[in-house]
């Protein structure tokens, strides 16, 4: 047996997992992204999706999807920097830049693939790029793809990041990449401070809003419209597969940037662009967001409304502030187990377990969608508060209260 068979033989830990019951990964659904889905033929209400205004099966997506594959086929076969360029792209380019406030916008496959791309080719071998500890993966591999020095801070901490700023050289290029909003805990990124810092140590700024568009700002336009400070954040990035309901990803900067970029970010030169059907539903997605803002005031009701709900029935929450809901029980195998029971009860939600957190920091994942309704919410809290019981997952919240 060669010495990678071995290496993969020896990896268990997901058998070891399903051999307990509990294994929480790869769980078929056989229907649309809805509030309800179908697992194992049975319905199931959806707790665990970032489709965040519930566009994913909307008929004005799926004919503009069938629309488009209709005139241009089910794919571009290249990529955008050679044959694999639509009229279609450059108009949802157009749209996206308008819509976040920025003089241009490049649509890449994937938003995982906008972060590789961008972060790894802007900073050179001298420069930094400083992270927030809780960044999302695809920031991180983008730092470790790229030649410049990486540098940490700790979570939402502007003395530590100031701590860190004050460390770089002041001739080199201080690239700050920051999730706008924050995938598991669902807090936002304090960027008034980081905006100050940014000027007082000449850095730039990059905000990743794949959970902030459609959710926060004016028409939900992200982080930086939030806080009104859209001309002070160099780099928007967001992706497709949230609130837009399609998948793929896209950057927006000053045209200089994108210029750079387009020559320049791999992920995008080497990869297939994003199919026609795709690009279409995202257009579609963007039109409706800004003509029915209702949708978004309705997430926002729905996101008050679990809230209160959850700290009623006395669950920790963390320092959320969005439609993003931890729900903490610190404690890998009972996380597992809340999870299983859960579905089995007809409630899907995600686990969140070490070694992504610390097993003390263990928690579901409870998400929203504008199309949830309230006796949907109240279902699900109520569930998940009887097993939380039977489980004496609140004694454990009780002594880390």
């Amino acid at each position: 047996m060669s010495l990678l068979n071995k290496k993969m033989k020896a990896y268990d830990i997901p058998q070891k997992v399903m051999e307990m019951g509990f294994y929480p990964y790869f769980r078929t659904i056989e229907s649309e992204q809805d509030t309800v889905v179908k697992i194992n033929g049975k319905d199931v209400l959806m707790f665990g999706s970032n489709s965040y205004l519930g566009l994913t099966n909307h008929p004005k997506l799926k004919e503009a999807s069938i629309a488009a594959i209709n005139k241009y086929g089910s794919g571009c076969a290249g990529s955008r920097f050679l044959n694999g360029t639509l009229d279609l792209h450059i108009e949802l380019e157009d749209k996206l830049a308008k819509y976040v406030g920025k003089e241009g916008a490049l649509v890449f496959s994937t938003g995982f693939q906008v972060n590789l791309g961008v972060i790894s080719s802007i900073p050179g071998r001298h420069d930094y790029i400083i992270i927030d500890e809780l960044d999302h993966a695809c920031i991180i591999d983008g730092a470790r793809l790229a030649f410049a020095k990486v540098l940490k801070y700790k979570h939402n901490d502007m003395a530590s990041l100031e701590k860190v700023l004050s460390k770089c050289e002041p001739d080199k290029i201080k690239l700050i990449a920051v999730d706008g909003v924050f995938s598991m805990e669902g807090d936002i990124a304090k960027l008034p401070e980081i905006v100050a810092l940014s000027k007082k140590y000449d850095a730039n700024i990059m905000i990743d809003d794949a959970h902030g568009l459609g959710v926060v700002g004016e028409l939900g336009r992200g982080t930086a419209s939030h806080f009104g400070l859209t001309d002070d954040v160099d780099l928007i990035m967001g992706t497709f597969s949230k609130s837009l309901a399609s998948i793929g990803g896209f950057i927006a900067a000053d045209n200089d940037t994108i210029n750079f970029l387009k020559h320049n970010a791999r992920s995008l030169i080497f990869s297939a662009s994003i199919a026609p059907g795709n690009a279409a539903a995202v257009i579609a997605a963007l039109d409706l967001i800004q003509s029915e803002p209702e949708r978004i005031q309705k997430l926002w009701d729905n996101t008050h409304h679990a809230l209160k709900l959850l700290k009623e029935a006395g669950f920790d929450t963390g320092h959320t502030e969005t439609p993003i809901i931890p729900i903490y029980v610190r404690d890998d195998y009972k996380t597992f187990q809340l999870t299983k029971e859960l579905l089995e009860e007809g409630i899907f939600v995600n686990p969140v377990v070490s070694p992504a957190v610390p097993s003390s920091s263990s928690l579901i994942r409870y998400s929203l969608m504008s199309t949830h309704t309230f006796a949907q919410i109240e279902e699900s809290v109520e569930k998940i508060a009887k097993i939380a019981r039977k489980l004496e997952i609140f004694d454990i919240i009780n002594e880390y209260a």
